[in-house]
């Protein structure tokens, strides 16, 4: 049975003028319950590093992380930054925009879900679709083709609504 399409929590839908305060604190304390909830350690890198993928709705490179990190005292090393990206993407919490080799933050921590996303290419902006009829509609296709599918991202490019304004 289809689950109906879920509203975007509030403060999570991509906009141009809009304060990341609100999506910062909800990412927080979701990541929070999770990691209480399967006993992981929620350390201050691993929560500063969502914390800035959080902080725009713009997927953000590692690089562009390990530079805002390095003067904090975290441990802005390449190897450990990517030791917490890997943490987040494990539990759910961020995904990877492989197109862009960037990060986001995941709107819907902590249920299992495929990646879909609208990414508009004048802003940079992304947003996560909840794509569980699609998800059914490539997995059904694959399997007339005999094709088992594992695992799949969707990154659809093209102007936000905002952009498609101006």
């Amino acid at each position: 049975m289809k689950k109906p399409a879920k509203a975007a929590p509030a403060g999570h839908a991509p906009a141009h003028a809009h304060d990341h305060k609100h999506c910062v604190e909800d990412a927080l304390a979701a990541a929070e319950r999770l990691c209480a909830a399967k006993d992981l350690r929620f350390t201050p890198l691993r929560r500063r590093v969502l914390e800035l993928v959080w902080s725009s709705h713009k997927p953000v490179g590692a690089y562009a992380l390990l530079d805002k990190l390095r003067n904090e005292d975290l441990g802005s090393a390449p190897p450990t930054v990517y030791r917490a990206l890997d943490f987040l993407i494990e539990n759910g919490l961020i995904h990877r925009i492989e197109r862009m080799n960037a990060f986001i933050g995941c709107s819907h921590p902590g249920e299992s879900h495929r990646g879909f996303f609208l990414i508009c290419s004048d802003c940079g902006n992304a947003e996560e679709l909840d794509g569980e009829g699609l998800s059914e509609a490539i997995t059904a296709d694959a399997q007339r083709r005999g094709f088992a599918a594992r695992d799949m991202t969707l990154e659809v490019t093209g102007l936000c609504a905002d952009c498609r304004k101006t």
